[in-house]
């Protein structure tokens, strides 16, 4: 009597099963299956014992063969249509789609999995025919629910897109960001004291003076920073250098944000925020300094010419132009394909040598490189830490999203970790400029 009740239970879990993925039938998983894990598992020689869990209850487990590994990951995989994802359509940006549409989900290190999404989605092992014919066999997963913006129609970094795709990053709400930023709300790389400092708050801090004295930012002098996000660079300037400063975005967000804070502040006739596109500064040349703070990933190739004529344009004869902006160390990269559909859409990060002819041809002389490489790398371990800590209020204001927001966090730690992404801070004058008013001594210089 137990076994039929038990045999019953089972046809109406493989029932529920079957209706899950469209009502076809499924057979067991083939042992071929778990030979095709166990070899890609073996040939990636990732220090990782890592479980699967497939859709009928099966499991199979690869414990790395390394005798002080302790760290261990679970995937379940929901549908076997991931099986065939996994060996016919070896695209990382896939696995982020089915984990998302909750086809994959696991238990572990956010870390670990990407290690494996980067080996199963990168170079898997070459599977047998017998299990590509399987694989043929089972039903195809969905796609992801996601809808395409109403952006995508428009043309790509034109003005009207720019600013739809800024809006769609930074605009998905100001409470999200100051859940796992840092109290002044800076969504760019930190400058740490060393490498076992952690304190976020400080080094955004230090990071914001340190630009000041790059720039040699001086009492009344008009300051412009383009993309100035929630206004913390201004803001400093400001009340730490005397500046009268102006910044731009084209976040509706962050502009609200600015003009709450510049009215409480009494700062009125010292600071202004607007609404505009750096295609719409006027063609004078206004400014003692200016400043572009993790905005030039926005711009696009196409439009750096006019990026960096705009602001030669806009600078004052022997003033000063500081762009910080990440660079990638080779042409393509893992999670790159992920940011730009997920993150920031129609994002470029060349080489800096792009970035650096491009100011040169544009009038710019080239005074100073600064790589701050390791910095980002721990500024995004800060805002993951950050985030994790403060998950159920995310999930509540960005719902199913959070595991992109996760992913994302880490994807670029890793990417500044293992050297393919950088970030660089470049100071320029203009070619027209022949004296030479800064300190000839570098150390001087930033002190």
């Amino acid at each position: 009597m137990g076994r039929n009740n038990q045999s019953n239970q089972s046809k109406d879990a493989n029932r529920d099963i079957d209706e899950s993925v469209g009502g076809t039938p499924l057979e067991p998983v083939p042992a071929e299956v778990m030979t095709w894990l166990q070899e890609t598992m073996r040939a990636s020689e990732l220090p990782l014992n890592v479980s699967f869990v497939f859709w009928q209850g099966q499991d199979f487990s690869f414990m790395a063969d390394r005798e002080t590994n302790k760290k261990s990951l679970k995937i379940k995989i929901n549908h076997p249509g991931v099986i065939g994802e996994l060996i016919n359509a070896p695209d990382l940006l896939r696995a982020v789609d089915l984990l998302m549409d909750g086809h994959i989900d696991f238990s572990g290190e956010i870390d670990d999995l990407i290690s494996a999404f980067c080996y199963f989605f990168g170079k898997p092992f070459a599977a047998s025919e017998d299990l590509q014919t399987w694989c043929r066999k089972m039903p195809g997963v969905d796609q992801p629910a996601l809808a395409s913006p109403d952006w995508h129609k428009l043309a790509v970094n034109s003005p009207q897109r720019d600013k739809a795709v800024v809006q769609y990053h930074y605009d998905v709400s100001n409470d999200f960001y100051k859940l796992w930023l840092d109290p002044k709300m800076l969504y760019s790389c930190a400058h740490f004291a060393d490498a076992d400092d952690n304190d976020l708050t400080a080094a955004q801090e230090a990071k914001l003076d340190l630009i000041c004295r790059k720039l040699q930012l001086k009492k009344d002098e008009l300051f412009l920073d383009i993309g100035c996000g929630w206004g913390a660079l201004i803001r400093w300037a400001v009340k730490h250098y005397g500046v009268r400063a102006h910044g731009i975005t084209l976040s509706k967000e962050q502009l609200a944000f600015n003009q709450k804070w510049i009215e409480a502040e009494g700062l009125g006739d010292r600071v202004e925020v607007e609404l505009k596109d750096y295609r719409e500064l006027p063609q004078t040349p206004n400014y003692d300094k200016i400043s572009s703070i993790g905005m030039i990933e926005h711009v696009g190739i196409a439009n750096y010419t006019t990026y960096f004529k705009n602001a030669l344009t806009a600078l004052k004869p022997g003033g000063l132009f500081l762009n910080h902006g990440i660079a990638l160390n080779q042409i393509w990269q893992p999670e790159v394909s992920f940011i730009l559909k997920y993150i920031f859409p129609d994002a470029q990060c060349p080489p800096i040598t792009t970035y650096l002819q491009f100011a040169k041809d544009s009038g710019f002389e080239i005074i100073d490189v600064d790589c701050w490489r390791p910095h980002y790398a721990k500024t995004l371990r800060c805002w993951a830490a950050n985030l994790d800590q403060e998950l159920e209020a995310a999930t509540a204001i960005v719902g199913k999203r959070i595991k992109m927001w996760q992913i994302y966090l880490r994807f670029c730690a890793q990417g500044f970790e293992n050297g393919s992404s950088s970030v660089y801070q470049t100071l320029l004058k203009r070619s027209s400029d022949k004296t030479w008013d800064l300190p000839l001594i570098r150390d001087n210089w930033l002190c």
